[in-house]
């Protein structure tokens, strides 16, 4: 099953809309690398671990 992740469900100052969905490892891969690259996070094995936590199932359909 894909997995999903959607920057409205983390805090942001900048009201971020990105939602990236594929693999669990394509998907926190993409979501690290646009934490550090747009919001100014440090790509940390703690920060793909709390993207890790927050990833869904992808609602059948889409």
């Amino acid at each position: 099953m894909r997995k999903v992740v959607d920057c409205r469900d983390f805090p942001s100052e900048s009201g971020c809309s990105l939602t990236i969905a594929g693999t669990e490892d394509e998907v926190v891969l993409a979501a690290a690398q646009h934490a550090q690259t747009v919001h100014g996070h440090t790509d940390s094995p703690e920060l793909r671990e709390e993207i890790r936590q927050g990833l869904k199932d992808e609602e059948p359909g889409r």
